[in-house]
């Protein structure tokens, strides 16, 4: 079994402000479906890497989640192919903005 991912920003930024969140995102997105066995950690961090990118996200979630998968072993070349196939069903200009927090976060 892998070591369980937990996670306390919901609680950190908004515990005080919106319990209900906080407690959604830490114990149920992170706690639950993050520990879900069913698709290993890897798999599951490129899959959000995509799904944020698909949505045009390129904030500081989306680096949290570069940094995440780099964490969880998908290598440079494999973030890279992931964003550049992606790039055709999500749009050209997200995969340049993606590819540029990817290189920020591999240069670390």
């Amino acid at each position: 079994m892998a070591e369980k991912i937990v996670q306390t920003a919901g609680r950190d930024a908004l515990g005080e402000f919106a319990p209900d969140f906080a407690h959604f995102n830490d114990d149920i997105l992170f706690g639950e479906n993050w520990n879900n066995e069913d698709i290993d950690v890897k798999t599951r961090c490129i899959i959000t890497v995509v799904a944020l990118m698909a949505q045009g996200v390129t904030d500081n979630s989306l680096k949290y989640h570069l940094t995440n998968a780099k964490n969880h072993g998908v290598s440079q070349k494999e973030m890279a192919a992931v964003i550049t196939h992606t790039a055709f069903y999500c749009g050209w200009p997200f995969a340049w903005a993606v590819f540029n927090l990817a290189k920020e976060v591999y240069a670390e």
